[in-house]
C-alpha cells in the first residue's frame, strides 16, 4: 500500500499550531496542509457530529481515501469512550487540551497526551478513552479505512437512530474516497 501522509511532516504541523485559537489553529493547519499535500486536502470547513464507540464530538473529515484518513476532531464540553478495534493505525495528535488513555495491558496507567504530542494507537490494539473540554485533535488513520466505518457509525445507527449524521458522514467520506480514487489513489 502506498501512503501519502507522513507521520513526520503532521507531527511538525501539529507543533506549529497546538494551543492557538480554535478557529485560527484549524484554519492555518488546513492551510499548512493544502501546501504540504496540494489536492489531496479538504479547505472547506464542514463540521459534523461523531458518535462513535460512546464517544460524542464533532469532527471535520480533511481527506478521505481507502488507505488513509485524516480529521479533526474534538469537543467543547469532553467526552470519553472505546476506541475501537481497526484493521488501521491511527495517529491522534493533540492540538488543544488533552486526551487520556489506558489499555488492556496497562490498565491501571494513564496516559496523558498533550497539545504538540501524538498517541498511535496500533492495529487491533484498543484503549479506553477521555478528552477533557475543548480537546481538539489531527487524527491520521493508516490501513484499510472501510474497516473503521461500523465502529465510527455505529452509535448513530443503534443508540441514536440519527439517519442525518450517518448520510452526512457517508456522504462526505464517499465523495473524498471518489476524489482521490480519479486521481488514482487508492
Amino acid at each position: 500500500m502506498s501512503y501519502i501522509f507522513a507521520v513526520d511532516t503532521l507531527q511538525e504541523i501539529v507543533k506549529r499550531r497546538a494551543g492557538l485559537p480554535h478557529e485560527q489553529m484549524s484554519a492555518l493547519i488546513i492551510d499548512d496542509l493544502v501546501k504540504a499535500y496540494p489536492g489531496h486536502i479538504e479547505p472547506r470547513q464542514n463540521w459534523f457530529f461523531s458518535l462513535a464507540a460512546g464517544a460524542v464530538g464533532i469532527m471535520h473529515i480533511l481527506h478521505g481515501s481507502l488507505t488513509e484518513h485524516l480529521l479533526f476532531f474534538g469537543s467543547p464540553v469532553g467526552t470519553e469512550g472505546f476506541s475501537g478495534r481497526y484493521r488501521l493505525d491511527l495517529y491522534d495528535f493533540v492540538l488543544s487540551g488533552e486526551m487520556w488513555t489506558y489499555t488492556e495491558e496497562n490498565f491501571r496507567e494513564r496516559l496523558v497526551t498533550r497539545p504538540g504530542e501524538m498517541a498511535h494507537l496500533r492495529r487491533r490494539q484498543v484503549k479506553g478513552f477521555r478528552i477533557k473540554e475543548d480537546t481538539w485533535i489531527l487524527e491520521y488513520g493508516r490501513g484499510l479505512v472501510p474497516s473503521a466505518l461500523p465502529v465510527g457509525l455505529a452509535d448513530a445507527v443503534f443508540s441514536a437512530v440519527d439517519a442525518r449524521i450517518v448520510w452526512k458522514t457517508l456522504w462526505v467520506y464517499g465523495r473524498l474516497v471518489v476524489r482521490e480514487l480519479l486521481k488514482g489513489k487508492f
